[in-house]
Order: C-alpha cells, then sequence, then structure tokens
C-alpha cells in the first residue's frame, strides 16, 4: 500500500490525480538547512527523511511504499522556506519581485528494501511587484505555509510571468518524476 508522508493538501491533490488509492501520514520532520548544506542537498534530505520518518509508522503493514516530498524556493542559492509571518513573507516576495528564481521539488519513495529518489527543477519569474501588489496578496492569506510566501495555484499566479519546468513540481509534487517512481516501484502501469 503507497502511503504520502506530507500534511500538504496540495500533495494529496496532486497524487490523487495519478489515480491510486494512498494514505495519508500526518508526521512532523524538521526542516532546517544545515549551514554548510547545498540547497540542492538539502531539499533532497528533508524529502529522503520524510519518505524514511514515514516508513517507520507503517512497518509493520506488509508491501508497505512511502512517499516524501519537499519543496523549496531558491534565490541566489539562498533557500527561502516557509516565511515566519508577514513580515519575513513580505521581504521574501519583494526579492523575488521582478526576478527569476528556482523551484526544487525532490520525491523519495521507499519501502522496507528499496529506495528512489527524483528530482524537479524549475525557474519561475515574478513581474514586477509593487507595495499596494504585495500588500494584497498578504492579505489574502496566500502565503501562510508556503515556501517563498506563495502558492503558485493560488492569487499569486497572476503574478507569474513565465514558468520553465513543472508547474505541478511548483505545487509540491512533479508529477511525471513522481510516476516514474512508482512505475519502478510497480505500482502504476
Amino acid at each position: 500500500m503507497l502511503h504520502l508522508a506530507s500534511r500538504s493538501p496540495r500533495r494529496a491533490e496532486l497524487l490523487a490525480r495519478l489515480g491510486l488509492e494512498f494514505g495519508l501520514l500526518d508526521l512532523d520532520v524538521p526542516e532546517q538547512q544545515g549551514a554548510t548544506e547545498a540547497a540542492s542537498d538539502y531539499v533532497r534530505r528533508v524529502a529522503r527523511e520524510k519518505a524514511g520518518a514515514g516508513l517507520l509508522e507503517v512497518v509493520a503493514v506488509p508491501g508497505a511504499v512511502v512517499l516524501g516530498s519537499d519543496t523549496e524556493v531558491i534565490l541566489d542559492g539562498r533557500v527561502f522556506g516557509k516565511p515566519a509571518d508577514a513580515i519575513d513573507a513580505a521581504a521574501m516576495l519583494r526579492a523575488l519581485s521582478g526576478r527569476t528564481h528556482e523551484v526544487l521539488t525532490a520525491v523519495s519513495l521507499v519501502s522496507a528494501g528499496r529506495e528512489a529518489q527524483a528530482a524537479s527543477l524549475t525557474n519561475v519569474t515574478v513581474e514586477p511587484l509593487s507595495d499596494a501588489d504585495i500588500q494584497r496578496y498578504l492579505d489574502s492569506g496566500d502565503w501562510q505555509g508556503k515556501a517563498g510566501a506563495y502558492a503558485i495555484q493560488g492569487r499569486f499566479e497572476a503574478h507569474v510571468e513565465r514558468l520553465d519546468g513543472s508547474y505541478s513540481g511548483v505545487m509540491g509534487l512533479p508529477l511525471r518524476e513522481t510516476a516514474g517512481l512508482l512505475r519502478a516501484f510497480g505500482l502504476l502501469p
């Protein structure tokens, strides 16, 4: 049985698009980048740790497979995680304004005897944002709990000038890469 190690309703929605039944695991896995850890290593590690923590929860389930994923916004090598508050969110949005940044999503799939990982890198260009644009977005609340202080599938999409890569990856689960892993594990035809 497949299990999704995530609290994200977006990831669950995306995984459901692949037509599989799965269970949800509500885990609390620390997301703290090491002082010298490269952004790509950090994202891959967190995805692997989520999947591993999930596997520990369902180890007694025969044939259990756990999917863990992590998504981060990266600008100039700096990881923009989830903002602590509206002030932090505003600072992130100002930094992203008029710039192209990367969104890296790593997906890990683990079972009792196997592990595989894939990643998706997408370049997102945000139009220049006025202070009023930023304030309206903050007032919407859509920034809360979102890497880089935005959700592409919400109101912020109107500010995205260009996207090169995986839209579902920016949402939190790149479907092409995820489907490839699920096929390798025999969970998709």
